[in-house]
Formats: C-alpha cells, structure tokens, sequence
C-alpha cells in the first residue's frame, strides 16, 4: 500500500431534516465551512439538487462564492455540478467567476446527476445522463484549456464558443465514481482526479482497487498524470467523546435521512430503529458513530481496502444538531487528522526524546542556573574588591 499523507475535508449534499428550517439549515452549512477553514480542513464540497426536500442547495456556485467571502484558505468543490443539467459553455463561463471570486481556490466536481426527479423536472431522459455528463465534461476541459469549440448534439449547440476570460488558476476537475466505470473513466482521460461516493458502501468499496486501475490504465493511453493524492474517499462519520454519547447525538437524524437516502441509492434499506442501523454502520465498516479512535480505525481500513488515497471526505449530513456537528470535526480535528498528516510522528519524536533522556533537559537547565548563580557571585565579589 502506498502511504500518502491524507488530507481531510467534507461531503455535502445537503442532507437536511424536512422540519428543519430551510434558511436556518443554509445559514448553518456556511457557518460549518468558515468552522473548517478555521480548524485546518483542506476541502469543502457541495452539492446540486432540485427535489426530494432534503437536499437543498440548487446551486452550488452561488453557496461557493458566499463561503469564499466567509473563508480564507480552505478549497471550495462543486460536490457536485450535474452536468446534464446544463449548457457546457455557460457552465463553463460561471466555473471561471468563481475562481476569480475564490482567488483560485475552486475545485470543478463533476456528475451526472442523481436524483429522478430532477431530470423529471426539466425533460431529460435520467437514463441519458452518463453520455451527456461525458460530453459536457469534455468541452468544459477545452473551453477552460483555452479552446475555441464548435460542436453540435442532440442537447447544446456551440457555435466557436471560447472563454472570455482566463481562469484565474488552473482549475482541479474531478469525476463521481460509484459502482460503474463512467468516473473513472474520465478521470484517466482528462487526468482528473476521482470522487469516490460509495467508498464505504459494499459494492463500492469492493470496486476500489479496480477503479484506481482503470484510472492509471487509461491516463497512461492517453499520456496522462494521474496522482492518488488527487484520489477521494468519502465516509459517513459522527465523532464525538464517547461511543456512547455519539449515538446519542445521532438520534437528531440520522435514521430519518438514512432512511430517505435507502430510495435513492442502490444497495440502502430502510431501518426501523436507529440503534440497528448504527449498529450496522459500525459493524459494516459503512461509517463511524462513535469515538476518534474508531474513526483511525475506519481510515485505516480504508488505506488498505483501497490501496491507498490522499483525501478523506467526510460524508455529512444532519445527523445530529449543529452544534454537536461542529464538535465532531473539532474532534476529527484534535484527534484524528495528526494520525494521517505527518504531523503527530515529528512531535512523538520530540516528545519522547525528551521523557528517555533521563532528564537531560532538566539537568542542563540547573546546571545553567548554578553556573550564572557563581559567575554572578564572582563578578560581584570583584567589584566590591575593587571598590575597597
């Protein structure tokens, strides 16, 4: 396995309780985002959705840019755009505003869209959407490489089509992966990076290895650089002090969006108690709700699942109240995240030369102190010698 140092950030669709206020929920996402940029997190992401009531962010530009006047370091992802939704070049054209606005801080995530209703919505075949996507994301790669495209379909018509303004960085894209090869596809064509959203769930977690596969293989035909520190993982977590008190917290939630997302993604069954179906999500490896130390555990097996990965998303949602939400990432903050920078190896190093050197330290210091105390003594005995 290849040991990467793992960053940290967060998934959002959002999910959100129906009978939590929907201003009050938006309000709330934002405050976790200027949280995480002020804790240390690498990356936020966030969703498009048009119905089912709980995922409600239409559009995740507008959030992005209000998030990028509230932070100031963090990395902002379209989490993502669902590409058959829209025109390629208008897409395109807003992607470039943003990274103005973020000062280069935008990521492009890709999708085809989820949600049945949606396409419903506005007339598109849901079963089309894995071409369309494909399609999009390609002139969205020429336009924002400086292309000037013409090109016909059965959905956009582009007629020498270019951006009028220059990104303001070079935009990081990355491509969903689930269970098909759609995403990984594409992420080896375009040398994207990957977006793993059913990292934890069985049939997605077995599909891990073969996916970072197909990712190398085709990148390499195409004379493309793929990196795994570009590879994502997501995974469902609520941390908080004790195991206990976790699955106290989860009960705010969890089982009503648990359940709404069992008719939306294959291989989910509704649950109807809350404690079975933590249970399942500990037992399973689907998650974590419980304590920093399990959540090391969980990303352990993930490394070795996958082979390894550079980012870790958390998969969040409101499965329990904001304030015990904020606390779960102040815990995956103070306690999980040094177990994977780097960073807790170089400060163990210092730490334990200095508690087995017998108190060299200690020793040293005294001896400094007594060696001033006598030069001291000795200076003054001088002085008032040749005063006499």
């Amino acid at each position: 396995m290849e040991q990467i140092p793992l960053e940290f950030g967060a998934f959002l669709a959002p999910w959100h309780k129906v009978d939590t206020d929907t201003n009050l929920a938006i309000q709330q996402d934002l405050e976790l985002v200027e949280a995480m940029d002020r804790l240390g997190f690498s990356e936020f992401w966030m969703g498009e959705h048009h119905s089912g009531g709980v995922e409600i962010v239409a559009d995740p530009l507008i959030f992005l840019a209000a998030a990028a006047q509230r932070t100031s370091r963090i990395k902002l992802g379209t989490g993502v755009l669902s590409l058959p939704y829209h025109n390629p070049f208008l897409l395109a054209d807003r992607l470039v505003l943003l990274d103005h606005i973020s000062r280069g801080r935008l990521m492009f995530g890709a999708g085809p869209g989820q949600l049945v209703d949606d396409s419903r919505s506005i007339g598109i075949d849901p079963l089309e959407n894995r071409r369309k996507m494909e399609q999009a994301f390609d002139v969205v790669q020429r336009l924002l490489a400086g292309e000037t495209v013409t090109e016909r379909t059965d959905w956009y018509d582009l007629d020498a089509a270019y951006l009028q303004i220059a990104p303001y960085s070079e935009i990081h894209s990355a491509v969903t992966a689930t269970v098909s090869p759609t995403g990984p596809k594409l992420a080896g064509r375009y040398g994207a990076g990957l977006l793993s959203l059913a990292a934890t769930d069985p049939a997605g977690a077995e599909m891990l290895k073969t996916h970072w596969g197909i990712v190398e293989e085709i990148a390499a035909e195409n004379g493309k650089q793929v990196d795994r520190r570009n590879w994502r993982l997501t995974c469902p977590m609520h941390i908080a002090e004790t195991e206990e008190q976790a699955r106290k917290n989860a009960r705010h939630g969890l089982l009503y969006l648990m359940n709404y997302l069992a008719h939306i993604s294959p291989g989910m069954q509704q649950v109807d108690d809350v404690d079975v179906l933590i249970d399942g999500i500990n037992s399973t490896g689907f998650g974590v709700i419980g304590t920093p130390e399990m959540a090391v555990a969980q990303i352990e097996r993930m490394q070795e699942k996958s082979g390894g990965f550079g980012k870790l998303l958390v998969l969040h949602g409101e499965w329990a109240n904001f304030e015990n939400s904020l606390r779960s990432f102040q815990l995956i903050a103070e306690k999980v995240m040094p177990v994977f920078n780097g960073s807790r190896e170089r400060r163990q190093r210092g730490y334990d030369q200095t508690i087995t050197s017998d108190g060299a330290g200690a020793k040293a210091t005294s001896a400094g102190q007594a060696e001033a105390q006598a030069r001291f003594e000795a200076e003054r005995a001088a002085a008032r010698g040749a005063s006499a």
